[in-house]
């Protein structure tokens, strides 16, 4: 009996060839930026225990209330979690391994994150997330530098039409006030808020202004502005970085009905916004979030930081038309009989090691099939030449190489001396 097909968790998606080429296109992007604003790479495991993102994350938000993967595991019966997402992580390997000892660190990070909830356009059960988090330092200029860091990617990935939005959760001392009054607000409209608004009125209020729901935003709008509850220690750390916004030329708005999913945050927060992706526009955000590291275990130090959807921003570049040219090899070695692979292998790896991309023919167990079949092959490769290893080019340890697309000049056949010569001059003028 043939075994029962077996297919991938719906919302959980494998990444292709080609597909895969605009991921690690991305990926070398980020990479490339990153050091240029020393930036330095932190990995995390994709599980940790399920009280980091309790006490993270808040009990009260939706992450944690309904859309965490989290299991105990059998061996010990510990509470695990996927991750969700990796700030909260970040933080822990920061605390766990006494990472600020000798001053702030600048980190990013790349991966998949995991979410139960409903796949749609653009947000899937596993996602992943590119991320980078600033430690250590209380100054508005870190927060700018971010979001300084997060503009310039868009520059480098061709992106058009993505808006900044800006506000500022002050302090907790400076929410309390306001969360009383907008409860004592969104009371006197009782009856006009959704059963979601309703639950969270009393447990997590400031998240009922990041409601969606078209019906509640004439409540929402009329709500009190936290900015207007900001001391002056708040509105100078605001007014400064929009100040370096300012002379670096960022365009923001202020919209003082932004907030963020998760509970840690505090000051400064921020998403980029476009308009071509439906409903979930934001493809970007994050803030500051000071009082984490000390929830967490650590000695109390400020922290900022952003994320954003791999899928999401790839879903963009697709559509501005800016996704990269398919990977192809160098060249196709074509292979006329078997008993000229000892040597074809040998030709090849030298041609590798000089750092050319070459695609070897694999023949079958009745041999390596015709030669026009072959060059058939070479060609929908998109290789620019051709590498012929017939029986007479092997008896004298020579290769003939045939152009495949214009500009490739005309075809020579070289011995292994003069091959190596022209493959580097080939990769010198590449």
């Amino acid at each position: 009996m043939r075994a029962e097909k077996l297919s991938a968790v719906k919302g959980m998606n494998d990444v292709l060839a080609p597909e895969s080429a605009a991921w690690e296109w991305l990926e070398a992007k980020v990479r490339g930026l990153m050091a240029r604003y020393a930036y330095r790479n932190i990995r995390t495991p994709i599980v940790e225990p399920t009280a980091l993102f309790v006490r993270g994350l808040g009990e009260v938000t939706d992450i944690v209330e309904k859309e965490m993967y989290s299991f105990e595991d059998r061996l010990n019966g510990e509470a695990l979690t996927l991750r969700p997402e990796c700030t909260a992580g970040v933080v822990r390997a920061v605390v766990e391994h006494a990472m600020l000892y000798d001053g702030g660190k600048r980190l990013y990070y790349m991966g998949p994150m995991f979410r139960h909830e409903r796949p749609q356009r653009g947000r899937y059960r596993q996602f992943h997330q590119i991320g980078a988090e600033v430690l250590g330092f209380a100054g508005a200029e870190v927060d700018a530098e971010l979001i300084l860091l997060a503009d310039a990617l868009w520059r480098e990935l061709g992106l058009t039409g993505i808006r900044l939005e800006l506000n500022s959760l002050g302090q907790p001392s400076e929410r309390l006030a306001h969360r009383a009054a907008l409860i004592t607000y969104l009371q006197c409209h009782a009856a006009a808020l959704d059963a979601d608004a309703q639950r969270r009125l009393h447990s997590n209020p400031l998240r009922i202004l990041d409601s969606k729901n078209p019906a509640m935003t004439e409540i929402i709008d009329g709500a009190p502005r936290l900015l207007d509850y900001l001391g002056d220690a708040s509105l100078a750390h605001f007014n400064a970085l929009r100040a370096i916004l300012d002379a670096n030329e960022v365009a923001y708005s202020i919209n003082p009905r932004l907030v963020r999913g998760m509970d840690y945050y505090n000051l400064t927060v921020f998403e980029f916004v476009t308009d071509r992706l439906g409903s979930q526009g934001t493809i970007c955000g994050g803030g500051r979030y000071d009082y984490l590291i000390e929830q967490i275990g650590g000695k109390p130090a400020p922290a900022v930081g952003w994320a954003l959807g791999v899928e999401r921003v790839l879903e963009l570049v697709r559509e501005e038309g800016g996704a990269p040219v398919l990977l192809v090899p160098d060249m196709y070695a074509v292979i006329q009989d078997a008993s000229a692979m000892p040597f074809a292998m040998k030709t090849i790896q030298m041609l590798r090691s000089a750092g050319l991309s070459v695609l070897m023919h694999a023949g079958s167990a009745e041999g390596m099939g015709s030669m026009k079949n072959q060059f058939k092959k070479a060609d929908a490769s998109g290789a620019r030449f051709a590498l012929v290893f017939g029986l007479d080019e092997v008896a004298q340890e020579a290769v003939t190489v045939k152009p495949m697309r214009e500009g490739g000049g005309a075809q020579a056949t070289h011995t292994l001396l003069n091959l190596l010569t022209w493959a580097q001059t080939l990769q010198s003028n590449a």
